[in-house]
């Protein structure tokens, strides 16, 4: 407004407003990233990789290899590189092939580096066992849910360094791929975390053992069309591996590598060796495991997952 002289007199809005655009904005209150020194389980963690690639060097030079199915791995990967595509065909010293094609192509590259031979695989699972551990130790550092010190109790399994370096079984390489998935899913990279999650059902099967709670996780953080795009890209990976196969023998490849309805051996048997061998290979017996898995997977999900 205007008083005598002509002069205007500023409005107490504008004031304000200019006062506050010649104002500095205030300080953000940045909080500096935990340095290597300050969070004491990223040390901790190293020290731990370190102390388990020695521990595993010494178990690969002193303690016997156990040998139960690399060379059937071997006689599978050589009847695939030779030209066979019928999964029926695609044999080995312990029975046929029982993996989707996933193992296939990942054993392939492993027969290789390594010639087929025992001592250089056992130094590549090694090393796969470095990396898997480390990739665990990236999970437990950023969920933050165990003191520093319990961080060494994951190289005091004996089973899973024997199962690594001693018996070069497929489950190393499928369970680094879940580990690695679940580190991409933590980090909400749901696209790449589904196609990696697929690429461990293409080693092993019982990958699948993981995809209830997590199509459920899935369901709760994405919209629908993000879901379904997820789960397509992992079927890609899938159609996309097995496509030699499908075009050629898709009965064969689909009813072996995706067998839901295998009765396995009562001798490697290792949760239920307690059982009688007649009572574990019978049809009852499965569909009482069945049941109970499911029940257990909805009770949990009722009283845990969705609580």
């Amino acid at each position: 407004m205007e008083i005598g002289g002509g002069r205007k007199l500023k409005s107490t809005e504008t004031m304000a407003v200019q006062s506050v655009t010649r104002s500095a904005p205030p300080p953000r209150n940045r909080s500096k990233p935990i340095t290597f020194l300050q969070n004491p389980k990223i040390p901790f963690a190293a020290s731990l990789l370190f102390a388990d690639a020695v521990l595993v060097a010494l178990i690969i030079a002193f303690v016997p290899y156990t040998k139960i199915d690399w060379d059937a791995y071997m006689s599978q990967v050589t009847g695939f590189l030779e030209g066979e595509r019928d999964y029926g065909n695609l044999k080995g010293d312990t029975g046929p092939l029982v993996y989707p094609a996933g193992f296939l192509y990942i054993y392939s590259a492993f027969q290789y580096l390594t010639a087929g031979q025992v001592y250089p695989a056992q130094i590549l699972f090694g090393i796969l066992y470095i990396i898997n551990l480390a990739i665990i130790l990236l999970i437990y550092v950023k969920t933050d849910v165990l003191p520093w010190w319990a961080l060494c109790l994951l190289s005091l399994s004996k089973r899973v360094h024997s199962i690594f370096v001693l018996r070069l079984f497929n489950d190393c390489v499928a369970m680094m791929f879940l580990h690695a998935a679940l580190l991409l899913l933590m980090h909400r990279r749901w696209n790449l975390g589904l196609i990696v999650f697929s690429v461990a059902v293409s080693v092993k099967m019982n990958v699948l053992l993981y995809a209830p709670p997590l199509l459920l996780l899935m369901l709760k953080s994405m919209d629908i069309i993000g879901v379904f795009w997820a789960l397509a890209g992992a079927a890609l990976v899938q159609i996309l591996l097995g496509l030699p196969f499908l075009v050629s023998h898709p009965v064969a490849y689909i009813s072996r590598a995706f067998n839901l309805g295998r009765i396995f051996i009562h001798f490697w048997s290792v949760n239920f060796k307690f059982i009688p061998e007649p009572v574990f290979v019978s049809k009852g017996f499965a569909i009482f495991l069945l049941a109970a898995h499911l029940i257990l997977l909805a009770l949990f999900a009722h009283y845990r997952w969705c609580k």
